[in-house]
């Protein structure tokens, strides 16, 4: 068995591709060995700032040799049949088929033979092909005809050694070779390799390279800790940053900077993405003060003779002039209000079939308000936040660092607190005015024309102002599947009335997420509406909260575009219905992927968001999230197996049954609901136990569901296992007493009702 080391060398590659790379090079490189027949041991790849590369361990020498027979006409076929088998089978004579027989008669087997390939000669026909076809997010084309090449950046080199020796082929006029080259600086090279352990050793010790990616990450990391530690400060770990860093170092030495203490003013979110996004610096935090120290890690591609002074001292240099740009948009940023940021929105398009951000923000002002009381928050305070939650999108540093909207808002938002502005604002209405909602809600100022919307802070609480800032960084959230969900009654309302508004306006115009596409994030959106209502945040009345919704897009589209025409018309009521519900069914689909995620069953989930005993659908999610969770855990003890297991006889019995009666069986089984007249003389006694059981387990299970306790509920049914086992062991249900039958089978019916209170046990699988 042989050892494959292949190995691209190029200019600097983008350290954001290069674990992509290394997948897509592990993955069309198997797919062509296995279409050759090969198989291996391990396969192991590696990328770094210049070089992608691999090393296969346990290929063989060659492809094993195929015999294959083909099957041919009858020997008595006519010769143009005979010569179309030949053709097809590649051989020229009939000689080189066997003849056999079968019932029909005899007929020729042609026997092909295919010796083994050269494993060498496999990798020297797959490799170019790879190369031409590499997806790279983004790459250069370099060169003219023949020799013209398209990479990441210009290719170098191509090292590609098969058991020790050179595999003969080129890419893009560049021959494979067994040679490679080091670090710019601590050694060039060329060097010249036999196998991937004289590579790796070679390239670390004579060109001061570290091919592992997890190794550099460990030294950096380590390294990182190790020089805060040593000054008695603390790394502020950052997991994406030091991915990146990995990538664009070869050998690294983690080094101390200190940069200008006069910019510990700044807020500590835009020193730390200054350093991470223009410097790839690590922001450094001092544990005695709890804050932000005056020093930053860079890590070094190289180490120097002074120790790294002098570098870390040109990038503390670097650092105060980024810093000194952030310092001139913070300056800039609080000499406007928030309330004149806002008034700047009517110039932002949010979407053009949804208007500008001005107009986004009415609808999720008025739909915050809503919300509000269902969320624990004050709607004042929900529609004042929701009014200025966007303002900061037209801020000079969120225009520099996009990734701080929000964040940036509520600096804003508590500095206009502390310090109202001199000039005089004009202050509006809130949409409900007074808690009662009777004043009249504002005519749209703020929408147009670059009018201040007048939102003053200056009247309200310190904790008032607090609610209203925290809800301007939190609406945005959560962004991601890790990230927090916001939890302050006033943050929730703004949030779900944002997340809302979108997924409405989206679906009103028809502009849904189509298979792996979600180009405005809606799935994530739908989710996040999710995650806020389940940490309890409170509940919704859906369809009531998109109706609103619904009608304050459509009224404000005015002739925005023909997509609103028939929203405003004698449809309107026929729409809302139609899209309301697909929407619902997006969250149901949304909601099932985390119940999935959390491991709860398929079937369980799908008998959870079956529709319940009167035909309606829970739009509920928290509650049926909640139901599906109480629902596994019953069905996995005895109790819950045992009563699935009664239900699938009863439910099978009532198929067959009512097929046969052309009509379901009711499953009133109360006080003069069963047939007969002497019913206690012609009844079992386990039949009037179960009926007595079901009286009660029933009544108790709705009454359970009703108060959302699911675990009651699941108790409730528990007591209905034994009187069912004990009926089916007992009693006769199809009896040849019409009245008997009847009323047995009601019982059984009740058994359905009874478990259908919960889910459709019928979806549940054994």
């Amino acid at each position: 068995m042989a050892q494959l080391l292949l190995e691209f060398l190029s200019e600097e590659i983008p350290a954001r591709m290069q674990v992509r790379a290394e997948g897509d090079l592990e993955r069309l490189l198997s797919a062509a060995l296995k279409d050759a027949g090969l198989s291996w041991e391990t396969l192991t790849t590696f990328s770094g700032p210049r070089r992608l590369g691999l090393v296969i361990e346990g290929l063989p020498e060659k492809t094993e040799d195929v015999r294959e027979e083909r099957k041919g006409p009858r020997t008595a076929a006519p010769e143009k049949a005979l010569q179309g088998f030949m053709r097809g089978a590649g051989i020229d004579s009939l000689d080189a088929c066997e003849t056999r027989e079968d019932k029909k008669g005899e007929f020729y087997v042609a026997i092909i033979e295919k010796p083994g390939r050269k494993t060498a000669d496999v990798i020297a026909e797959a490799v170019p092909a790879l190369a031409r076809d590499f997806p790279w997010p983004k790459s250069m084309k370099f060169g003219e005809g023949a020799t013209a090449q398209r990479w990441v950046r210009p290719l170098q080199r191509v090292v590609c050694l098969f058991d020790g020796a050179v595999v003969p082929f080129d890419v893009f006029g560049i021959a494979a070779g067994n040679e490679t080259e080091g670090h710019r600086v601590l050694g060039r090279g060329p060097f010249a390799v036999k196998d991937f352990t004289s590579y790796e050793k070679t390239l670390r010790e004579q060109g001061g390279v570290l091919t592992n990616r997890a190794e550099r990450e460990a030294i950096i990391l380590e390294g990182a800790r190790k020089v805060c530690a040593d000054a008695g400060l603390e790394l502020i770990e950052d997991a994406g940053l030091l991915a990146e860093v990995t990538g664009l170092v070869e050998h690294p030495v983690p080094l101390l900077g200190q940069m200008d203490e006069s910019f510990l003013d700044l807020p500590g979110e835009v020193i730390q993405l200054t350093m991470k996004t223009h410097q790839k610096y690590f922001a450094v935090r001092d544990p005695k003060a709890g804050a932000l120290a005056p020093n930053f890690v860079v890590v070094a591609n190289q180490p120097a003779p002074d120790g790294g002074k002098a570098i870390a001292a040109g990038n503390a240099r670097v650092l105060s002039a980024r810093l000194s740009d952030a310092r001139h948009f913070w300056d800039n940023d609080r000499k406007k209000p928030l309330s004149d940021m806002a008034a700047e929105l009517s110039k932002v398009t949010f979407h053009e079939k949804l208007g500008s951000v001005a107009d986004k923000v009415e609808r999720v002002a008025a739909l915050a308000r809503e919300l509000a009381p269902a969320v624990g928050a004050d709607p004042d305070l929900a529609e004042r936040a929701a009014r200025l939650a966007k303002a900061d999108l037209v801020s000079e540093m969120v225009y520099e660092f996009p990734e701080l909207q929000g964040v940036m808002g509520r600096y804003y938002a508590l500095e206009q607190w502390r310090n109202p502005p001199s000039h005089p604002t004009q202050t509006l209405p809130s949409r409900g005015g007074s808690d009662d909602g009777d004043s009249p809600s504002p005519s749209g100022e703020g929408r147009g024309g670059g009018q201040s919307t007048g939102e003053d802070l200056s009247g309200l609480t310190e904790d008032e102002a607090r609610q209203i800032a925290d809800a301007i960084r939190d609406h945005y959230r959560p962004q991601g599947p890790s990230d927090d969900v916001p939890t302050a009654p006033v943050s929730a309302a703004v949030a779900l009335a944002d997340k809302l508004d979108t997924l409405v306006g989206f679906w009103a115009i028809d502009e849904k997420p189509t298979g792996s596409k979600d180009p405005f994030a809606l799935r994530r959106a739908a989710l996040g509406v999710f995650r806020i209502l389940n940490v309890g945040a409170g509940r919704l009345e859906f369809r009531k909260a998109l109706h609103a919704n619904y009608l304050a897009q459509a009224e404000q589209s005015d002739e925005r575009h023909d997509a609103w025409t028939d929203l405003t018309s004698g449809k309107a009521a026929e729409l809302f219905f139609q899209r309301t519900t697909d929407l619902l069914n997006f969250f149901s689909e949304r909601v099932k992927v985390v119940l999935k995620d959390e491991g709860v069953r398929f079937d369980v989930i799908d008998a959870v968001f079956a529709p319940m005993n009167d035909g309606s659908r829970d739009d509920d999610l928290v509650r049926v999230t909640n139901r599906a969770r109480a629902l596994q855990a019953f069905l996995e003890t005895e109790d819950g197996a045992a009563l699935l297991a009664g239900y699938r006889r009863a439910a099978n019995i009532l198929k067959a049954e009512e097929k046969k009666d052309a009509g379901a069986f009711a499953a009133d089984i109360g006080e003069g609901a069963l047939e007969g007249t002497y019913l206690d003389s012609t009844r079992e006694p386990q039949e009037i136990a179960l009926a007595d059981a079901l009286s009660v387990a029933g009544a108790q299970t709705e009454a359970k569901v009703a108060d959302e306790d699911f675990e009651g509920a699941m108790a409730a049914l528990s007591t209905l296992r034994a009187p069912v086992d004990a009926f089916f062991d007992a009693v006769t249900v199809n009896s040849d007493d019409a009245m008997l039958r009847r009323n047995r089978l009601r019982l059984l019916a009740a058994i359905r009702m009874a478990a259908h209170a919960v889910a459709d046990f019928g979806k549940i699988e054994g």
